[in-house]
């Protein structure tokens, strides 16, 4: 038996700490080491690697966002998937199934076609479908008039899919901390100390690391972190983001099926579990609770257009922090206001999907010092 990542010991100082043993913060360190030749790293983690939003959500990836920053780096993103399956000798369970985006209006239908013209410029694979293009492609979809929303087509996004959450958790730390990468798990970091307006510390529970760099990845803690510890205010709101899975089913469900009409996604796993998940809890909050008003909508909404989903159990729900900024957009930010001080945060619902490509060029950045287009 060999752990996938060790149990180093605690050194006093590291050329770079990583605040965030999540998604973003392992790519990070994953790349730095990896391309760069920089190893002299700790990740530090509160709990234990993925405990917060890396683990709480429903993997689903895909590039079919509209501006020019994001259809880039999401289908790099993509296509880095089945490279990093290989790299790291580990199963990260990459489902290329595709996601339909279903509309219910004339402007949604509008909507879609701005989308899907945007990515065909970048060269992605996306069009748009009628309604009984759509059936043909998700035969279980009811497109009659019967739903309160009935389906007049669909955005479909083959090279879009699917991953195992926890699998790409463990495979980055095992890419990392095969390359010198330091994790410490059960840490906790409780402050970082600046000199003459540049990066000198971290502290922590186990004692203070000297250090020159530090990088903010704590997902939906990152703006409380930043606030307490720097006084840098962050325009991050805090939201819930709550997803169940129902009990293993036969084959049914071939692509990642989502509407904004309905506020619902789904989802077969490859267990056989159809996933779910909504919108936001419209209020700012730090729990994680679930609620009963979450459920009722996933079931009334599901099965108004996926009907055959009617009287299937769910088995298990949870929620999970979405670190959101007023226009949707990510914060990657270094040196500014404090040098050697860098966020990778405010991701909202889209940091999984972008922890790969994310994560290698945060790496360039804090390697070179220069900003990658």
């Amino acid at each position: 038996y060999k752990r996938l990542w060790g149990k180093p010991a605690f050194k006093s100082s590291y050329d770079m700490v990583i605040i965030g043993g999540g998604l973003h913060g392992l790519a990070t360190a994953y790349f730095l080491a990896r391309n760069h030749g920089m190893n002299d790293i700790a990740v530090i983690e509160k709990r234990y690697i993925g405990f917060g939003g890396s683990g709480r959500n429903t993997a689903i990836v895909r590039a079919n966002q509209r501006t020019k920053e994001n259809l880039p780096l999401y289908d790099e993103g993509l296509k880095l998937w089945p490279k990093l399956t290989a790299e790291l000798d580990y199963n990260l369970m990459f489902f290329n199934c595709g996601n339909l985006n279903l509309a219910h209006s004339e402007a949604a239908m509008n909507a879609l076609r701005l989308q899907v013209a945007s990515a065909q410029f970048y060269g992605i694979e996306s069009e748009l479908l009628d309604e009984k293009q759509v059936k043909d492609v998700c035969p279980l979809l009811d497109i009659s008039d019967r739903p309160k929303y009935p389906i007049l087509g669909a955005m479909y996004h083959p090279p879009g899919g699917i991953l195992r959450h926890d699998a790409v958790v463990w495979g980055l730390a095992k890419g990392a901390s095969k390359r010198g990468v330091h994790i410490h798990q059960g840490t906790e970091v409780l402050g970082i100390g600046v000199e003459n307006g540049k990066i000198a510390s971290v502290e922590t529970d186990k004692g203070t690391i000297n250090t020159s760099r530090v990088l903010l990845a704590a997902g939906g803690y990152s703006a409380r972190l930043s606030y307490e510890m720097l006084g840098i205010p962050l325009p991050i709101n805090v939201l819930t983001i709550q997803a169940m899975v129902s009990e293993p089913l036969k084959p049914i469900l071939n692509h990642v099926v989502s509407s904004g009409g309905y506020h619902v996604y789904a989802n077969q796993t490859l267990k056989g579990e159809i996933a779910t998940g909504a919108h936001m809890d419209p209020w700012p909050n730090y729990t994680t609770q679930t609620t009963a008003h979450y459920i009722k909508h996933q079931a009334e909404s599901l099965s108004d257009w996926l009907p055959c989903l009617r009287g299937v159990r769910f088995m298990r729900i949870w929620g999970g922090l979405a670190d959101m900024t007023p226009d949707m957009a990510p914060i990657l930010d270094g040196n500014d206001p404090i040098e050697g001080f860098y966020m990778d945060c405010g991701w909202g619902y889209f940091g999984f999907k972008s922890c790969s490509a994310a994560g290698k060029y945060m790496a360039q950045f804090m390697a070179t010092q220069t900003c990658p287009d």
